[in-house]
Order: C-alpha cells, then sequence, then structure tokens
C-alpha cells in the first residue's frame, strides 16, 4: 500500500519460533481517503495502532504459546491488530479465528501469513462499540457470527465503556462453558469490565504478569485476567 510507510521486523515469542511481521512503520501513519474512519468511529490518532506490536501482544501470544492445542477446541481472538497470539495459535494447528474491527487488519494479516509460510487463517470483523456501523460496512458472511470456546484479546479496556459493549460481544460469542483471556497492563477500566462480565456469566480471576527486562524485548507489568461461563476463572 503506497500511502503507507511499513517495517518488517522478527518478534520473539517466547516458547515459539519468531515471528515475521509487517507491522506499520509508526504511529504517524494514517491514509483514509474513502472516510472509512469516521465511519467506524475510529479517530486518525487511533488508526495507526491496529498495526503496531504492543507489549500485551506479545504476552498474549506467549500465553497461547503454553496452551496445548485441544481437539475441537475454537478460538477467537477480538481486537486482534496484528494478530500475533492468533499466528501463533496457527502455527501450533489450534482453530483460531482473528477479529478487528480495523478495515486493514484483514490485509496486514494476510501479508504476515505469507511472510511466516502459514496457510491462511479465518478472519471476521468484529467491532462491539459501533455494531451498527460495522455491520453496514461489512458483508455478513465476513461479522463474527459464531460461538468459541476460548475467546483471548490484549489491551482491549483502554477506554470507557459504560454500557458493557465489550463483554455483551464476548457473552454471545462464547460457548456455555467459554473460556476469556484478557492481558491488561494494568489499565483503569478493568473492574467495570468484571461487573459487565459477570453479568453475561461470568466469574472472574486473575494472575500477575511481572516479566523483568532481560527475559523478553523489554519489561511488562500487567495481568492476566482470566473468566469462565458459569463458574470461578
Amino acid at each position: 500500500m503506497p500511502a503507507y510507510r511499513t517495517l518488517h521486523a522478527s518478534i520473539a515469542i517466547a516458547g515459539v519460533a519468531d515471528l515475521r511481521i509487517r507491522s506499520l512503520l509508526d504511529r504517524q501513519q494514517f491514509h483514509d481517503p474513502q472516510g472509512q474512519a469516521e465511519r467506524l468511529g475510529i479517530s486518525s490518532a487511533a488508526w495507526p495502532l491496529f498495526g503496531m506490536p504492543w507489549p500485551s501482544g506479545l504476552q498474549l501470544a506467549a500465553r497461547l504459546a503454553q496452551r496445548p492445542v485441544r481437539a475441537g477446541e475454537r478460538i477467537l481472538e477480538v481486537g486482534c491488530g496484528l494478530a500475533l497470539a492468533s499466528l501463533v495459535g496457527h502455527r501450533r494447528g489450534a482453530d483460531v479465528t482473528a477479529s478487528d474491527c480495523h478495515p486493514l487488519a484483514s490485509s496486514f494479516l494476510r501479508a504476515n501469513l505469507r511472510l511466516n509460510r502459514l496457510p491462511p487463517l479465518n478472519y471476521r470483523h468484529g467491532h462491539w462499540g459501533r455494531e451498527a456501523a460495522a455491520r453496514s460496512s461489512s458483508s455478513s458472511s465476513s461479522i463474527v457470527r459464531d460461538r468459541y470456546d476460548l475467546i483471548i484479546g490484549s489491551d482491549l479496556l483502554y477506554e470507557r465503556d459504560p454500557t458493557g459493549g465489550l463483554a455483551r460481544f464476548i457473552g454471545r460469542h462464547g460457548s456455555a462453558s467459554a473460556e476469556v483471556w484478557i492481558v491488561d497492563p494494568d489499565r483503569g477500566n478493568r473492574a467495570a469490565f468484571t461487573r459487565h462480565m459477570a453479568a453475561q456469566g461470568f466469574g472472574c480471576g486473575e494472575e500477575r504478569i511481572d516479566v523483568a527486562a532481560p527475559a523478553v524485548v523489554s519489561a511488562y507489568k500487567g495481568r492476566l485476567l482470566t473468566y469462565r461461563r458459569g463458574g470461578p476463572a
């Protein structure tokens, strides 16, 4: 895409082989001649964020790398961005679907699948903030509709969600005994999110993530929030 400057880099994920990833060069990359950002409610400042490798995404990918692949289990990554966790799970043979609301996420995913010599991976458009806008911008066949056994995401609680749209989205697409993982860098909205998840029938647990700098590319402090429908996580 000539309107964007991109970067190709090798990204280390603990426990698995490095990923070759095409990302946006920096947070200044914005080009939206067709007005898709406005229709989807994505500001010019937020537009490039999908295309950056974020520390929480690296932590989520490393966690999924440690999970045994389970026959018949269906996994959905929400707000996937560059979909590092989905790529790790897919490479290991898990049944993964990546989803995001950004119009460019699917094209970057296809490029990164090619860079890593991986077969096609399921992708669906998933938007919990402005569902009407999402539905109007995507064909019905490309929207998240199914139910999944494990729903994962990273750094999703970056803004207030007073109506619980994310929790409702997860509740709608989680199976009867669904498990949910959210890697969160200690943002202030997790308590409200947990209340919304309880209203959807999910019990909550959490685990501190404190990774010293020598172990990975950079130090990380946050939490793995875990939820299970119908009981404690």
